[in-house]
């Protein structure tokens, strides 16, 4: 993707080893240009990965400023610890070629890369966060060394090239994100009849949409609209039992219900629907497929990817 900052701000992943394209020759030695930076460049001729030796500084075959490269990238400390690594990600990333922010910097690298090379750069850890990351440097980063970046540039466009690269990414990935979802609506749906049928639940209805509930208590007021103001108290489970959270004894909004404007999408669209269905209040159990929740974007450890919701949900407060 094409980021706003003008480069990834280091994350720490953990330690592991990454294979690069120089593992295969650990004989090739480092070059260094006339601002210090190391580095190690390689084209491909006939399948194999050559090092392309000593770059003329006067060489402008490599992406120009202005030009845009897709690539995937990592990077580690002088200890090996890795900090990012896009293959984890799943997708490459796009770095526009921008001035360099100190001489031996990593948009110098840029500049020495061509579509199909691969290319190690040693980039000073003090003048990295310093000019480029603008931010303090983390405990865990000794300084006076440096980051050992691995890039493998796929792509040298112009900036618009990139934008539509970018765009027809993206709708690729929402169309394949949209048929899993097709699958995962059907598993969510047979787990949840499954426990409607376990627990002996009655008078359950269902939602076009496909969030199903259970009126516990009829609220005799009226039904809230979309752009009305709505608090509800809530309890989250998960179908096995697991409490994560409950509005009554929540310390951060002193037990208060919990309050948002319905239809707005500013909830998870499974409250969005289930809600609209009560009457002022009442009370009512939600259970929300994960198609309808948080989908395939696990949150944290307490709530991994494609989780079933319960909600025990009591519409206090409608507001016009």
């Amino acid at each position: 993707m094409l980021f706003k900052s003008k480069f990834l701000l280091p994350v720490l992943a953990g330690a592991m080893l990454l294979q690069s394209c120089g593992d295969k020759n650990k004989s090739d030695e480092f070059y260094t240009t006339a601002d210090g930076l190391a580095y190690k460049v390689y084209e491909q001729k006939d399948g194999e990965y050559v090092n392309r030796g000593e770059i003329a500084a006067d060489d402008t075959s490599g992406a120009r400023l202005g030009q845009v490269i897709t690539m995937h990238m990592s990077y580690r400390t002088a200890n090996d610890s890795v900090l990012f690594d896009s293959r984890q990600q799943g997708q490459p990333v796009m770095l526009p070629v921008m001035e360099p922010t100190f001489k031996g910097s990593l948009e110098d690298a840029l500049t020495m890369m061509r579509a199909g090379d691969s290319g190690v750069f040693k980039i000073s850890v003090d003048s990295l966060f310093a000019n480029t990351f603008n931010q303090p440097m983390p405990p865990f980063v000794k300084p006076g060394t440096h980051f050992t970046f691995y890039l493998k540039a796929e792509k040298v466009q112009s900036e618009q090239d990139a934008i539509a690269d970018q765009q027809k990414m993206f709708e690729e990935q929402m169309l394949a994100q949209q048929e899993r979802a097709k699958e995962q609506i059907k598993i969510d749906d047979a787990k949840i009849q499954e426990y409607i049928k376990e627990k002996g639940l009655q008078n359950v209805q269902k939602t076009d949409a496909g969030v199903y509930y259970v009126i516990t208590e009829q609220g005799k007021g009226p039904k809230a609209k979309a752009g009305d103001n709505v608090s509800v108290h809530y309890k989250l489970s998960f179908l096995d039992g697991k409490e994560l959270e409950s509005s009554y004894d929540n310390p951060m909004s002193g037990g208060q219900p919990f309050t948002f404007p319905l239809g707005q999408g500013q909830v998870i669209q499974g409250w969005d629907d289930g809600i609209a269905q009560l009457n002022e209040g009442s009370k009512a159990i939600l259970l929300i497929p994960s198609t309808l929740a948080y989908g395939e974007q696990a949150r944290g450890e307490q709530m991994p990817a494609n989780s079933i919701l319960r909600f025990d949900v009591e519409l206090v407060d409608i507001k016009n």
